[in-house]
């Protein structure tokens, strides 16, 4: 940067050396040979002013007015280069002043930007925080009135049908009493006997049908657990059979292939509507998933700490690794509109957690599905 000049000037400080050399090769055109400017005094040489101070000697082969001259005149460059530095000072400094005041408003904006982003952060935190409040609370309510109409359509079945059914099965015992008697007093001949015979095949068929109706809403009542409190101790072999049994009755109207490899487990203590449901959402995504020939292996166990582990595994389309992340998020679903709700595995998912268990997704395109659910013996 240019020295701003608050005192006087040396020479050297308004010319620099290759300067001097050429207005003393200007000098010496003008008719002065041999022309000098020193920051010296030498013999012969006159002063050169700059406001009203020695700064320099001018020394010249020429006549002593014609020295007079040159010396006034550098004297007069020296006050414009003067002049000119200080204009260049001055717009320098109001040039750095400025740049500075550009910088300053530049860090006053940057920390503007960044506050915004932190506030833009924290919104953006509290709509999903939001977001996932609603989720929740929608799966919630989803849960709540599908267990809730599902526990009062097994109230409903279990009311109207298990007294009927009562006395059916005691009627066709009775029945089938009768028909004992009836053969002592009836023609022994070969077409009665085999009347009595076809007779005591449907009386047959009709008890075993009673007591499938029985089992069924046995089954519904276990699967909606109406007679239970919220959390009970869970006996999770009988809650896979109900559920099992469910998924049979949905699927009706095709054979579906089913390996059972219950162990022996321990009661756990649990909500067994919500298990149920989990284990029943489970095996529905297996049973559309193996289409007509596939299986299902449905495995139960216990690790070394008594902890219980459910195995569902089939041999279905499997999932897409690009959709594997998704599938546990709200309302997604692979399949048509219309054919699931895309909250199955999010509802087992939470299920899960709320007993302090894990559940846990293992699937390969084209080879199949297994989930396996771990669920602590003391949630």
């Amino acid at each position: 940067m240019m020295r701003q000049f608050e005192d006087d000037p040396s020479l050297s400080e308004l010319l620099d050396a290759s300067q001097i050399k050429r207005l003393e090769t200007s000098l010496a055109k003008l008719g002065a040979r041999h022309a000098k400017l020193t920051a010296t005094f030498s013999e012969g040489a006159v002063p050169v002013e700059f406001n009203l101070e020695t700064v320099g000697w001018l020394n010249a082969d020429c006549h002593p007015d014609t020295l007079a001259a040159m010396a006034e005149l550098v004297g007069f460059i020296l006050f414009f280069v003067a002049k000119y530095r200080l204009a260049a000072n001055v717009h320098r400094t109001s040039t750095e002043a400025g740049y500075a005041e550009l910088q300053k408003k530049h860090k006053a904006l940057q920390e503007s930007e960044s506050r915004y982003k932190a506030l833009s952060d924290q919104l953006q935190e509290r709509v999903t925080e939001q977001v996932a409040t609603i989720q929740k609370a929608q799966r919630e309510l989803y849960e709540s009135a599908k267990t809730r109409a599902i526990g009062q359509l097994a109230a409903g079945v279990a009311h109207e049908i298990n007294n009927p059914i009562g006395f059916i099965k005691s009627n066709l015992k009775v029945a089938s009493d009768y028909v004992n008697e009836l053969e002592a007093k009836l023609p022994d001949d070969q077409e009665t006997l085999e009347l009595l015979a076809d007779f005591r095949d449907l009386l047959d068929e009709s008890i075993d049908g009673s007591r499938r109706i029985a089992t069924i809403v046995a089954d519904l009542k276990t699967f909606s657990s109406i007679d239970h409190a919220d959390y009970t101790q869970c006996n999770i072999n009988e809650l896979l059979t109900a559920s099992l049994h469910m998924l049979l009755t949905s699927h009706s109207d095709r054979e579906l292939v089913i390996d059972k490899r219950f162990g022996d487990i321990p009661d756990i203590p649990g909500n067994p509507a919500r298990l149920s449901e989990a284990f029943f959402n489970v095996l529905d995504n297996s049973a559309k998933a193996i289409g007509e020939s596939g299986k299902i292996i449905i495995k139960t166990a216990t690790d070394s700490n008594g902890n219980v582990a459910v195995v569902i595994q089939d041999n279905g389309c499997g999932i897409p690794a690009t959709e594997q992340e998704q599938v546990f998020d709200p309302f997604f679903t692979s399949r048509p509109v219309g054919s699931g709700t895309g909250l199955g595995l999010t509802v087992a998912q939470d299920t899960l957690r709320a007993h302090k268990g894990l559940l846990r997704l293992d699937s390969r395109e084209g080879r199949g599905t297994r989930v396996t659910m771990l669920l602590p013996r003391n949630s």
